[in-house]
């Protein structure tokens, strides 16, 4: 998947993320369409209407984020996720939705999502949950990371991070990724490479059994690794 980059005296001035939208609700899709379209450093790749949609325009053209509404006639958003994070697992998927329920939440980080918002959210803020979920971030909505909170709060039998084999440095690389940091973020942090950071995460998707970041977000959230 290339990035675009708009050029000025043949030199790349900044990137631009490609981005698709998947609603059935015609207002919704047009409101974003013309926010993305009429906003710099942003690119619209395609809109459809339902997942059948999605995964024939986004085999063709593949975005950096999909915007992604659960509600979808047919196959379910959350379904719908599954499969193209199958078959592209560089794209990111940021769901919109106006179901706050934690089994839609968790469902969709296990799924491969890496952010939730509602439909009520101000329609500008979609634009920096974009750039958040393109540079390795998790957005959601208040509304949503309260109830994340709160189910962290909850008593629930933990699993500690010995049961898992994980070595202090991998801790916290996994709790800085649960908090919603970027690759480099974390890097910066441990004062690390982005390539060492990496090197982490394999290890720890294979300690934890999972195979994404939002897998293995969804796991801490479960059984509180760490």
């Amino acid at each position: 998947m290339m990035t675009a980059q708009r050029m000025i005296n043949g030199h790349s001035t900044f990137k631009v993320i490609n981005v698709a939208i998947v609603d059935d609700d015609e207002e919704i899709r047009s409101g974003l369409s013309w926010i993305i379209k009429n906003s710099e450093g942003y690119h619209l790749t395609g809109v459809y209407k339902n997942c059948t949609e999605a995964v024939e325009g986004i085999a063709e053209q593949v975005p950096d984020v999909v915007l992604m509404d659960i509600g979808l006639p047919g196959k379910s958003g959350i379904d719908c996720v599954r499969e193209l994070k199958e078959r592209n697992p560089e794209v990111q998927f940021v769901m919109q939705t106006v179901y706050a329920d934690d089994d839609n939440i968790f469902e969709s980080l296990r799924a491969g999502a890496v952010g939730y918002l509602l439909k009520k959210t101000p329609t500008t803020k979609f634009l920096q949950a974009i750039s958040d979920a393109y540079e390795g971030g998790a957005p959601m909505t208040g509304e949503i990371a309260r109830k994340v909170m709160n189910y962290f709060q909850q008593p629930q039998k933990k699993k500690t991070n010995t049961d898992y084999a994980l070595s202090e440095r991998e801790v916290e690389v996994l709790k800085a990724l649960t908090d919603g940091h970027s690759y480099k973020a974390i890097a910066d942090k441990l004062f690390v490479s982005v390539h060492t950071v990496r090197f982490h995460l394999h290890n720890i998707y294979e300690k934890l059994h999972v195979s994404s970041r939002a897998e293995a977000v969804a796991k801490v959230m479960k059984e509180r690794v760490i």
